[in-house]
């Protein structure tokens, strides 16, 4: 990979009370040529004024930190740059207290590779929603169980977080919402069958958006079309050739 200027690196700011947590996550970040941790915060009142002084493009912070808390903190971090929250739980609630409070995303410590922390910061500072697969499959199911008791229709998983700017990468591609729901979670690795259980439908209907989301992609392949919708395909607008 060739050099990347300091101006166009990724800029992330590293949230979290445990040091041993904070230097792993740096460590694994900072081996990309497009990443640069400008700063590192003990708790979410320093995280705030790291994110004022530096600005940063993504900020990856801890649920749990001492003094000004992650979630107390949340809102405001959220004003000042994309917030991706890094948690070891991984319950609905757990999860949709951030997302509601503005995070942009949600992982858990123990399902991403460095690869897939790298790429779900792009993916924030694009615009999306990244959370690891068992998390978007229990949002989805818990929002299929709440649906059915109340006599209503699921929620749209890209609606849990509606503050996330989906519209132009969908606009790009020309996907409707249900079409980017099902191609977020092609992206993260389900199945067919995973899908089918997260989006509350069937399997054939599941085939059935992903023949259209392949002809709109102009993909024939599942990481053929995750390659082009995450911006790491050869040629696309943030691929690299």
């Amino acid at each position: 990979m060739s050099g990347i200027p300091a101006h166009q690196a990724l800029r992330i700011v590293v949230a979290d009370d445990d040091p041993v947590v904070r230097a792993g996550l740096t460590a694994l970040l900072s081996g990309h040529a497009d990443v640069r941790i400008v700063a590192e915060a003990a708790d979410g009142h320093e995280a705030q004024q790291a994110a004022r002084r530096h600005r940063p493009d993504v900020i990856l912070l801890g649920v749990r930190t001492p003094g000004t808390d992650g979630l107390t903190a949340l809102p405001q971090l959220a004003r000042l740059a994309p917030v991706l929250m890094l948690a070891y739980r991984q319950e609905p609630e757990a999860v949709r207290e951030p997302l509601r409070r503005g995070a942009c995303g949600y992982l858990v410590h123990g399902e991403f590779t460095a690869d897939e922390l790298v790429a779900a910061v792009r993916e924030v500072k694009r615009g999306r929603t990244p959370l690891t697969p068992s998390v978007a499959t229990l949002l989805a199911q818990a929002n299929a169980e709440r649906a059915a008791r109340a006599g209503t229709l699921p929620e749209p998983l890209s609606q849990v977080q509606p503050s996330v700017a989906q519209s132009s990468y969908r606009s790009r591609f020309r996907l409707s919402r249900r079409e980017a729901e099902i191609m977020d979670l092609i992206a993260s690795g389900l199945s067919n069958q995973q899908i089918a259980a997260t989006c509350f439908i069937t399997e054939k209907t599941v085939k059935n958006h992903i023949n259209r989301i392949f002809a709109k992609l102009h993909s024939t392949s599942r990481a053929e079309a995750s390659a082009k919708w995450r911006g790491t395909a050869p040629g696309s607008p943030s691929g690299r050739s």
